[in-house]
């Protein structure tokens, strides 16, 4: 049995290779071709592409070297100021090889308090001529503004459902699996355009050693169907509250379902209820607030607590 990890297996090598994304690789592609490259900020929702352009831009500008002149640190593991005075400032400021500057790639880099982030920006700016960094975040604007204005910022998007699906099937063909169509609905409905997501979802209903259907997805992610939500939202809105709680009950307690996957399955399917434009927004409203509940309190009490602003809202 092959136990490699599909990410890694299947991870474009090249710039050329990144799924999507075109309005960056056209840019990054530029730099390389002039083999040199500035400060960067990758910001953009998970699973788009962020580490796999980092690790492209490595291997066209370095080739056999890549190794040697790349170092990869997750600022979420390693956030504090220390990291960055001890891993990160050591890597500035060694030589590079044939080369004549290295990289180090920051992920998660909106994680760093604003301490590191501050003796970051002075690494920056002393060892600028030997090392360049490239920093992936979700959200560019947790990075101070020191660090913003000495970057070009490069903004990555969701993937499309087409994206996602053409991806998945490189690789079923590759590793002779069955899949049915629903399945790949499943899997792309799930990861929301990750694809890092959609392919860990991918490998591991794959182990099962059985078709994969949607069905395998949704048990294998521990998620909720959508049609479950939408009976369960549909009960409560018609006055059927003990049905719609009984549904709850069993996403939450017997299958073991997150109450924040619930809430957030609840919240898609608002838009597409048959009730008024005034009462959705007062349901998406009522969602926000007992999402933020959910934090501190039991999850089954507030859910049911928002099933009910649903049979209320009927009414």
């Amino acid at each position: 049995m092959n136990f490699s990890i599909w990410t890694e297996k299947y991870r474009p090598h090249k710039l050329d290779d990144v799924v999507n994304q075109k309005h960056v690789v056209d840019r990054l592609k530029s730099f390389v071709k002039n083999k040199t490259i500035p400060h960067m900020i990758f910001a953009g929702p998970p699973g788009t592409g962020k580490t796999c352009c980092a690790i492209a831009i490595a291997k066209e500008l370095f080739g056999e070297n890549w190794t040697h002149n790349f170092q990869e640190t997750n600022a979420s593991d390693m956030r504090g100021i220390d990291v960055i005075r001890t891993r990160i400032k050591s890597f500035s400021r060694t030589k590079s090889v044939n080369s004549n500057f290295k990289i180090i790639f920051l992920d998660e880099g909106d994680a760093l308090t604003s301490d590191a982030q501050n003796a970051l920006r002075r690494i920056m700016e002393k060892y600028s001529d030997t090392c360049r960094f490239i920093i992936s975040c979700n959200y560019s604007s947790k990075l101070i503004s020191p660090i913003q204005s000495r970057t070009a910022v490069f903004r990555f998007r969701f993937l499309s459902k087409k994206d996602v699906v053409d991806y998945l099937d490189r690789i079923v063909k590759g590793e002779k699996i069955e899949i049915s169509e629903d399945g790949l609905d499943a899997i792309y409905d799930i990861s929301e355009g990750d694809m890092r997501k959609a392919v860990n979802l991918l490998q591991s209903s794959a182990t099962l050693g059985k078709k994969i259907t949607k069905d395998t997805i949704y048990e294998v992610a521990a998620q909720a169907e959508p049609e479950e939500i939408k009976e369960m939202v549909n009960l409560a809105l018609k006055g059927k509250f003990v049905e719609a709680r009984s549904i709850l009950k069993e996403l939450l307690l017997k299958r073991g379902i997150s109450g924040q996957d619930i809430i957030k399955r609840i919240s898609s399917q608002i838009y597409d209820l048959d009730v008024s434009e005034t009462a959705k927004a007062c349901l998406i409203e009522k969602v926000g607030d007992f999402e933020y509940r959910m934090q501190t309190g039991n999850e089954l009490i507030q859910l049911e607590a928002l099933l009910a602003q649903f049979t209320v809202s009927r009414q």
